[in-house]
């Protein structure tokens, strides 16, 4: 993948450093095309925003400076904490190629993050969702085997778009799911699910014994994408009367809330989420402890 920023306004001797610090993150750190295309656009308004000051003349106050013009335009704390790392990533990268002395950006402090609980179903509400989904033509089928897997394992939809027929056990209900960053995890899916993939399958019309392709397809047999998944859910949530807004990442969110409530240890949560840090996965401890407080101020009498 070979992603060029070009922008008349900026010297033409920062593209190729800009290139190349693309080109290191694809083949040495395996970023996701999604990091890369990000990455791409942050140091094209970075590289704007510096005009014609030499790269090797950026300093801290530059960086800081770039910073208070982001925020200036309101831009949300999580999209100035990526821009941030972003530029901290890159200047290491440029110092370790000797095109810099120092990190400008090392130093200077990622802005928190505001908090937000994520949206997740009840119980009986993700149940409804998943019933209102009965036919017997292949893309029902389909499309009840994408939320029983999405619920199921908790995965994300750019992940189950991923998947391929050889990442699908049956037998063991398990699955092979590659993540950010390239790194693969096995999840488990649940029976519901296993009997929803299965019956899909068995229902797909010119299913092909190659392994590797795709699992959940569209019409023409090609890989449905995030767009369409999207679309699908919606169109199920209406027929659900659900009057909560419902996307992929709310049943991964439901998931993930529903374990806890349940009793499983964060821990596991955080592995089968595929997430890096478990600080990531704390926000769901919140959702959970304000649920058992709610719960607690309403049953207990002198609460």
């Amino acid at each position: 993948m070979k992603l060029v920023l070009h922008d008349q306004s900026r010297d033409a001797a920062s593209t190729p450093f800009v290139d190349r610090f693309l080109n290191f993150l694809e083949a040495e750190k395996n970023a996701s095309p999604h990091t890369l295309k990000n990455y791409g656009s942050d140091l094209r308004g970075f590289f704007v925003f510096i005009s014609s000051t030499p790269i090797e003349q950026v300093d801290y106050l530059v960086i800081r400076k770039f910073l208070a013009h982001l925020k200036g335009k309101e831009s949300l704390k999580s999209t100035m904490s990526r821009k941030l790392a972003c530029l901290k990533s890159f200047f290491r990268y440029l110092v370790r190629e000797n095109i810099v002395r120092t990190n400008p950006a090392g130093s200077i402090a990622t802005p928190k993050r505001d908090k937000h609980l994520p949206d997740f179903l009840e119980v009986k509400e993700v149940e409804n969702l998943i019933e209102i989904v009965k036919g017997d033509t292949w893309e029902l089928k389909r499309d009840r085997a994408i939320l029983e897997t999405l619920y199921g394992a908790g995965i994300r939809v750019s992940e189950l778009v991923g998947l391929n027929l050889n990442d699908m056990d049956l037998l063991s209900g398990m699955i092979k799911v590659r993540g950010k960053g390239k790194k693969e995890r096995l999840v488990p899916i649940g029976s519901c699910a296993q009997v929803a993939v299965q019956s899909y399958l068995e229902k797909l019309p010119s299913r092909s014994e190659e392994r590797s392709m795709p699992l959940f397809v569209n019409r023409q047999m090609r890989r449905l994408t995030d767009r369409s998944v999207r679309r699908i859910i919606l169109r199920w949530a209406r027929r659900a009367s659900l009057k909560k807004e419902i996307s992929p990442h709310t049943l991964r969110h439901t998931f993930a809330t529903h374990l806890l409530d349940r009793g499983a240890d964060l821990r596991s949560v955080q592995e089968l989420l595929g997430h890096a840090n478990l600080s990531t996965t704390q926000i769901y401890t919140h959702v959970t402890a304000k649920r058992l407080r709610e719960a607690y101020d309403q049953a207990h009498p002198r609460a």
